[in-house]
């Protein structure tokens, strides 16, 4: 078979190549959750700080797809660079087994455990019923978030981004007619609230699994599934690159739930600020994990294609790029920071605390881009504890303790200095690795020359 354009075409036009699709999908993706918010912040401050306190649960079950997702995508890029494609087929096969399996967890705590954990955040009654109504929707019927996010990375291992791009968008696109129509109940449907935008995320994510299906059947020439029978040291091979990263990302759901219990203490509008912010941070911080979803790919099929300088260079301008994203984010949030939290029908004492946490929060963004491909270099290459130990560092060892520390003062102010802090020590530790296990490991192979 002939070799894949991860192995032959220049690294910067294939880097942007395949990345811009793929940011276009994800800001698209980005829209889910801002269009609910949007929409929910009309209904009234208390649904938009429950929509808040459920995104923690949100995160968590998209960070178990996205990070299986991407042990499948290094183990399938790495097969197709060695020419192993059954292991490749059968990577993807059992990566569609483990969203069966996944889902399934979620399921069940969307049937028993919504109300148990929002009481463990507030004792708001109405806050709690909104939340309650949304996490239960959003949990019992994420067959189609799993199933959709499996599929796709499976169009990005093979470098074709385009589909992915086409099945999210169509999703968005669905969910932005639905969200008005469910939630204030127009077209004569029900007014449905809080409900209505959980049920119109899940009806959509539900119809772009089913365009996934049809498209990887249709145009994955790459990749054939055949089958859904499990084969362990495949499994093994995913969660061993790919549950460290699910893992960051829980941490990262963690965090947010920690913070959210800190911030309750001031009041809920400073949890609503949060919950501003992290919709506000997915435009930004997006982009960049889609370069990433490249990263990853790439780095995996060139290392194991043996093309050092492809590798290296990967490396090099993917850092580039994405610090290029941040610098537009840092600007955007230094300068614009009352309008963007309109969005949220935001009231003056939101405006109050939130401009100055989307300022502070922002400071280090620049090192921020750094940081993130560098967790990818690290997945990339077979180590995803390099990438879990960055968040523990990040956000366990240094974020939460300095805003415990900091919420002792009384000033909520200070508390948003923890995430500039955080981020500092992430990129000192980033840097070490990156010199001292990425380019190290790369420049230990032989290289062999690019097709």
């Amino acid at each position: 078979m002939k070799e894949n354009k991860m192995g032959t075409k220049n690294i910067k036009s294939l880097v942007i190549g395949m990345s811009l699709p793929m940011i276009a999908s994800m800001l698209v993706q980005a829209l889910y959750n801002v269009v609910d918010s949007y929409f929910v912040s009309k209904i009234g401050e208390d649904a938009f700080a429950a929509v808040s306190l459920a995104y923690p649960i949100q995160y968590l079950m998209s960070g178990l797809a996205v990070g299986t997702a991407v042990g499948i995508n290094a183990l399938l890029s790495r097969s197709l660079g060695e020419k192993n494609f059954e292991q490749a087929n059968q990577s993807a096969e059992n990566g569609l087994l483990l969203g069966i399996f996944h889902y399934s967890l979620f399921l069940i705590f969307g049937l028993f455990f919504p109300r148990l954990f929002l009481k463990t955040q507030t004792d708001d009654p109405q806050i709690i019923e909104y939340g309650v109504q949304y996490i239960s929707i959003v949990t019992i019927f994420s067959f189609g978030s799993f199933m959709q996010l499996t599929l796709e990375k499976i169009f990005q291992s093979v470098g074709k981004t385009y589909y992915t791009m086409i099945t999210q968008s169509c999703g968005m696109i669905l969910n932005m007619i639905l969200d008005p129509i469910l939630i204030f109940g127009y077209f004569g449907m029900p007014k449905l609230g809080v409900a209505g935008a959980a049920i119109a995320t899940v009806i959509a994510q539900a119809i772009a699994t089913f365009l996934c299906i049809f498209l990887q059947y249709k145009f994955n020439d790459d990749i054939k599934i055949s089958s859904l029978k499990p084969n362990f040291p495949i499994i093994k091979e995913i969660y061993r690159v790919g549950f460290p990263s699910f893992v960051l990302i829980a941490v990262t759901s963690l965090t947010i739930y920690i913070m959210n219990f800190i911030l309750i203490g001031f009041s809920s509008t400073a949890v609503a600020a949060l919950g501003a912010y992290f919709k506000i941070r997915s435009f930004i911080f997006l982009p960049i994990f889609a370069l990433n979803n490249v990263v990853v790919p790439v780095i995996a099929y060139n290392y194991g294609a043996g093309y050092k300088d492809r590798a290296k260079e990967t490396i090099d301008f993917s850092i580039k790029f994405a610090t290029l994203i941040m610098m537009i984010g840092f600007f955007a949030l230094q300068v614009f920071p009352e309008e963007l939290l309109k969005i949220f029908n935001a009231s003056d004492e939101l405006l109050e605390i939130g401009v100055v946490a989307l300022r502070m929060i922002s400071l280090v963004y620049l090192v921020a881009g750094h940081n993130l491909v560098a967790s990818a270099v690290f997945q990339g290459l077979g180590n995803g504890v390099l990438s879990l130990n960055a968040s523990i560092i990040r956000q366990i060892v240094a974020l939460l303790p300095v805003a415990y520390l900091m919420s002792k003062t009384g000033n909520l102010n200070a508390v948003w200095l923890a995430y500039p802090i955080s981020e500092i020590a992430d990129y000192i530790y980033c840097r070490h690795n990156l010199i001292n296990f990425a380019y190290k490991k790369i420049d230990a192979i032989g290289e062999k020359e690019a097709i």
